[in-house]
C-alpha cells in the first residue's frame, strides 16, 4: 500500500527529560454518553500507559481533549467530569479537574499542582476559538504547559488549537499511543503483506468515494458491503426496494465502478442479502439475490452466498484493512455477516495467516460484540483520521509534529 500517507520520525517520549515539567497532552477522550454515564471506555484506555508513564515520571500531566459537538458554550452533557472520575478509578489514584481549559480556573488547577499530578481540564470545545485554531486561545493553552504531547491520533486530521496549533508553541513530542497507531499504520500498510484485502461498510458511500478511489489503486481485493454497496448496487441496474440508498449520487456510483474495471483489484459487492420490510428485532427476514429485493424490502444484512465470497477473500488474503460494517449488525438478526467476517478475520490472525487492522466507531463496536477486538493484529481508534490516511491525505495534526520535529533537529 505505497500510496498511503507519508511517514516521517518524530520526537517521542524518549527524547525529553519530563521531571517538574508542566506536560499538555492531548488525548481523545471524546467517548460515546447516555445519560452522564460512558458507555464505552475503549479511548480511555488507550491513553492510561501514556498518562500513567509520563505522572511515574514527576511530571505534572495537564489533558487537554473534547467531548462531543457543543453547541454555545459549556454543556453538562459534553462535560469532561466523569470521564476524570473513570481516569481517577483506572489509575488508582486522585485525579483533579478543572471547570475549564483556559483562564483563571485552569491557570489556578495548573499551579496548585506538584509533580506526578493529573489534571483533567474541561471541554476544549466548550470555546469556538478551538475549533478555529485562534492563535489567542492557542497561546492561552501553552501559557498551562512547557511540553505538549499528542497522544491523539483519532483526532489528527482536524487542524485545531489542541491538535495542532499548540504544536506550533510548545516543545512538541508523540504521546506513546500514538507513536505506537504510527508504527502499526507504517509496518502494515506501506509495505503490507500480499495479497491485500479491503472491507469497506457503513450508510452513505457519498462519504467514502475518495477513500474506495484510493484503495482500488492499491489492493488486490474490494469487498464493498453495508448501505453504501446498495447505491453501487442501484448504479448497476439492481433494484433495492426500500433500502438506504443515495440515488443522488449514482452517477459517482457508476464511476467508481467503471473504474473498478480498469483497476487491478477486483471490485466484490454482495450477490444475495438478508432483507426485511423493517428494522426491528428479530424481524421477519428473506433470504433474496440482489436481483430479486421486492419494493417493500430493504437490504439489511449480506446473505450466506456474500458471507462465502468475503470469507474466501479472508483465506486469499495477507493482509487485511477493514472500515465499517456490511450490515446492521446492532439490530439481531442483522448482525450475522458483520459477526463471521469479524470472527473468521480474528481466527486467521490468531494462527498467523493475516494481519488485520480495522479502524473506526462502528468497527469497533461490531468487534467488541463479536468478542474478538482483542484479536486483530491492531484496532484503531481512528474514525476519520484513519479514514484520510488510507486515503493518502496528509494529517494537520501529525504534520505539525512533524515541522515541530524537523524544527528542533
Amino acid at each position: 500500500m505505497t500510496r498511503a500517507a507519508p511517514f516521517y520520525v518524530f520526537r517521542t517520549l524518549d527524547d525529553v527529560d519530563v521531571a517538574g515539567k508542566r506536560v499538555l497532552v492531548r488525548a481523545d477522550l471524546n467517548v460515546p454518553m447516555e445519560d452522564y454515564r460512558i458507555t464505552d471506555t475503549t479511548r480511555i484506555e488507550r491513553v492510561l500507559a501514556n498518562i500513567r508513564e509520563i505522572s511515574d515520571r514527576k511530571a505534572r500531566v495537564i489533558i487537554l481533549s473534547h467531548l462531543g459537538r457543543p453547541k454555545g458554550g459549556p454543556d453538562a452533557r459534553n462535560s469532561l467530569k466523569p470521564v476524570a472520575v473513570e481516569f481517577e478509578r483506572r489509575l488508582g489514584r486522585y485525579v483533579a479537574f478543572a471547570s475549564d481549559c483556559v483562564g483563571e480556573v485552569a491557570k489556578s488547577a495548573a499551579g496548585a499542582m506538584k509533580d506526578g499530578d493529573i489534571l483533567v481540564l474541561e471541554n476544549t470545545r466548550f470555546h469556538d476559538a478551538e475549533i478555529e485554531n485562534d492563535p489567542v486561545f492557542v497561546a492561552s493553552l501553552a501559557e498551562l504547559g512547557d511540553i505538549y504531547v499528542n497522544d491523539a491520533f483519532s483526532t489528527a486530521h482536524r487542524a485545531h488549537a489542541s491538535t495542532e496549533g499548540l504544536a506550533h508553541k510548545l516543545p512538541a513530542y508523540v504521546g506513546r499511543s500514538m507513536q505506537l497507531e504510527l508504527e502499526m499504520l507504517k509496518r502494515m500498510l506501506a509495505d503490507p503483506k500480499r495479497p491485500l484485502a479491503a472491507i469497506v461498510g457503513g450508510a452513505k458511500v457519498s462519504t467514502k468515494f475518495e477513500l474506495l478511489g484510493s484503495l482500488m489503486r492499491q489492493v488486490d481485493y474490494l469487498f464493498v458491503g453495508g448501505g453504501m454497496a446498495n447505491t453501487l448496487l442501484l448504479a448497476s441496474g439492481k433494484r433495492v426496494g426500500k433500502s438506504l440508498c443515495e440515488p443522488k449520487f449514482a452517477d459517482a456510483a457508476r464511476k467508481i465502478l467503471a473504474d473498478a474495471e480498469g483497476a487491478k483489484c477486483k471490485l466484490v459487492l454482495p450477490a444475495d442479502a438478508i432483507a426485511a420490510t423493517a428494522l426491528e428485532p428479530d424481524a421477519r427476514t428473506k433470504t433474496v439475490d440482489v436481483d430479486s429485493v421486492d419494493e417493500d424490502q430493504m437490504i439489511l444484512d449480506i446473505g450466506p452466498r456474500t458471507i462465502s465470497q468475503a470469507v474466501g477473500i479472508l483465506a486469499s488474503a495477507r493482509t487485511l484493512v477493514w472500515n465499517g460494517p456490511v450490515g446492521a449488525f446492532e439490530v439481531p438478526p442483522f448482525h450475522t455477516g458483520t459477526l463471521t467476517i469479524a470472527r473468521v478475520a480474528a481466527q486467521l490472525t490468531e494462527v498467523g495467516a493475516l494481519e488485520s487492522i480495522a479502524g473506526g466507531g462502528d468497527t469497533i463496536a461490531a468487534l467488541n460484540l463479536a468478542g474478538v477486538a482483542g484479536d486483530f493484529t491492531y484496532v484503531s481508534t481512528a474514525g476519520g483520521a484513519f479514514l484520510e490516511w488510507l486515503e493518502g491525505k496528509k494529517l494537520p495534526g501529525v504534520e505539525a509534529l512533524r515541522w515541530a520535529s524537523q524544527k528542533s533537529a
